[in-house]
């Protein structure tokens, strides 16, 4: 896409957007640009790293409803204010379009978006209501019927409902939607959805930067574990 929606995220130092420029990585922001690519941008880092703080502000700071969801302006619900106020500090600068189609898939309040969808017509949109599907149906289900082209979608580990079959279908689905001018921007421990060919991974650490495929700790670990199972489980259990 040579007009992506985002490109380039940096912030602005702000002592009131509480913990989150505690953060090594979100701080780095401040100094250093984030430049994404404008297909697939994944961020991989360790729990407490501040992928997800990161896709939580980027998605706020696009208009799209905190707890997961579309656009405020068309579907808005609220079950806990937990997000910082990090969105406040971004500087996001990208294409002066407007993405036809917007998500935030937020997978620890999925349910939530599942029970408010009911009730707005909007949503109406699926062969069986979410509720009424498994975890990982519902998840395949949204990406499939609710996503489309010429759309920016903000994913917080969509893997967490999604078996290895499921974790493929959707990076099939997100390559028909990159064809047709949509942007992913996606926080993973996946180390199948980092496999996406010619996306941007970028580590989250005492900083931010961009790696490759094979350098990231989710390849890195599974593939030591697969190589040799019995070998990395005496080593990691040894004296336990």
């Amino acid at each position: 896409m040579d007009d992506p929606y985002l490109s380039r995220i940096s912030a602005n130092a702000r002592d009131d957007a509480g913990y989150a420029f505690e953060i090594a990585a979100i701080r780095s922001l401040v100094d250093t640009p984030l430049e994404l690519d404008p297909r697939v941008s994944f961020f991989v880092g360790d729990n407490g790293s501040g992928k997800s703080t990161l896709v939580e502000a980027i998605a706020v700071a696009s208009k799209l409803n905190a707890e997961g969801g579309g656009r405020v302006q068309s579907f808005q619900f609220a079950t806990r204010s937990s997000h910082s106020r990090l969105h406040e500090a971004l500087v996001i600068e990208g294409s002066k379009r407007k993405p036809v189609n917007a998500f935030f898939l937020r997978a620890e309040s999925f349910f939530n978006f599942a029970t408010a969808a009911e009730a707005r017509p909007i949503e109406q949109l699926y062969d069986r209501p979410l509720h009424e599907q498994s975890h990982g149906e519902s998840f395949l289900s949204l990406v499939l019927e609710r996503f489309g082209p010429n759309g920016l979608y903000v994913l917080d580990e969509p893997e967490a409902a999604l078996s290895v079959h499921g974790q493929l279908a959707l990076m099939r689905r997100m390559h028909e939607l990159v064809e047709l001018e949509s942007q992913f921007v996606i926080a993973t421990h996946s180390p199948i959805l980092l496999g996406y060919p010619h996306a941007a991974i970028f580590e989250f650490g005492d900083g931010l930067s961009r790696v490759a495929y094979e350098d990231t700790e989710p390849y890195r670990l599974t593939k030591g574990f697969l190589d040799d199972p019995n070998a990395f489980l005496r080593h990691l259990l040894d004296g336990a």
